[in-house]
């Protein structure tokens, strides 16, 4: 049985940026696929974008990870990291008197141009080789069903297989390892379209949809640019696993309703949306992208231990009546770690949220309460009979 201090089980961004940070450590990462980004990271344009709108903490929490993002890529590797800006366009009339507001309100350096705003900290990082590069040096094993994780003698048993003292899930929209009521993780399906065009884009575009700057040249005449993306939310409960398709066969999405239809109707839908922010000439698709991004109900991401719920309702069985508990007296599961519900900013959110979950495992630093899952496990007990 091979033996670890870490095993981190989901190679998306959030488990290579984990896997990143524990990489002078004994670390394992496991995936149920055969490569680092193979789901909702696979699809992922990468793009790295201000939130704008009035302060709050979500906003906040954005700001900061982006601010650290950025950084933390370019030091990692400059040539996975595009940043040429990128322009907000305002959707209609009534979104351009927002953005009149939110202006006394942008966290970055901006400028007006071109009936939007943009923002010189736009970037766009490669999604797939960005992962393969975090988890360069790191153990890996792919292909990797975990089926069943056993506790024993305050280590974690993997499949009768894997020996570790800490245990980390960053799973995304698949919780199924979780077996826990309050923590919630809604799919939210999504596809994005690489194409070749003889237009070049200079700099980010977002809008309805992001367009990404022509970051590759194909010949002399065409350039290689990213957009997305859709988003579709389903009420069937997923029966088998899916990865990020390139041009896929359709057939085993159609029991959650995406069906070759819809496949065709998003492709039209972001070249239209593509086309009404900027004009793009003699287009052909390369691929098509799909996955589920793993959200929040709150949108806010879920980082830390976990609580056990039913050893914590057995010592305060009166937190349903809604007597409250501090969080810090809460019965937590042993080293076992999340980081999950980072959404459509994975890529924004994971570098800071990781950095912050190791430094919570090995110093013992403080984690804000909006990120943790106490607040779901609060609002679980509340509606509790």
């Amino acid at each position: 049985m091979k033996n670890y201090d870490y095993v981190i089980i989901g190679a998306g961004i959030a488990g290579s940026c984990v896997a990143h940070f524990l990489k002078d450590e004994k670390t394992l990462l496991v995936d149920r696929f055969d490569d680092v980004a193979q789901f909702a990271s696979g699809v992922a344009g990468g793009f790295l974008s201000p939130l704008l709108g009035k302060r709050n903490k979500f906003k906040d929490l954005v700001t900061t990870s982006l601010k650290f993002a950025v950084e933390f890529y370019k030091e990692l590797d400059e040539d996975l990291i595009v940043q040429k800006g990128v322009l907000r366009v305002p959707k209609d009339d009534e979104d351009r008197v927002g953005f009149e507001e939110y202006k006394k309100h942008f966290d970055f350096e901006c400028e007006e141009k071109d009936s939007g705003f943009f923002f010189k900290i736009g970037s766009q990082v490669f999604s797939y080789d960005m992962c393969k590069k975090l988890t360069n040096n790191i153990d890996k094993k792919f292909n990797y069903d975990v089926k069943h994780i056993k506790k024993i003698d305050n280590f974690y048993i993997i499949n009768d297989e894997i020996k570790t003292k800490n245990l980390i899930l960053t799973t995304g929209s698949d919780i199924k390892l979780i077996d826990e009521e309050y923590i919630k993780i809604r799919a939210v399906w999504g596809q994005r379209i690489d194409i070749s065009t003889t237009s070049c884009i200079d700099f980010n575009y977002h809008k309805e949809c992001s367009i990404s700057t022509s970051h590759e040249k194909l010949d002399n005449k065409t350039y290689k640019v990213s957009i997305g993306a859709t988003h579709h939310r389903f009420d069937n409960i997923l029966e088998k696993d899916y990865k990020a398709f390139e041009n896929p066969e359709l057939a085993n999405l159609a029991n959650i309703g995406y069906t070759n239809k819809l496949y065709k109707n998003d492709t039209l839908e972001l070249l239209n949306k593509a086309n009404n922010i900027k004009t793009l000439n003699n287009v052909k698709v390369l691929k098509t992208y799909f996955g589920a991004r793993a959200s929040s109900f709150d949108y806010f991401p879920l980082v830390g231990s976990l609580i056990d719920s039913k050893s914590t309702l057995n010592m305060f069985p009166y937190l349903k009546n809604g007597t409250p508990v501090k969080s810090d007296r809460f019965i937590r599961y042993e080293n076992l770690f999340i980081l999950n519900g980072v959404g459509g900013r994975g890529f924004v959110l994971s570098p800071y949220l990781a950095k912050k979950l190791v430094d919570f495992i090995k110093k013992n630093d403080t984690l804000e309460d909006e990120i943790t899952v106490d607040r779901l496990f609060k609002k679980w007990v509340r509606r509790i009979k």
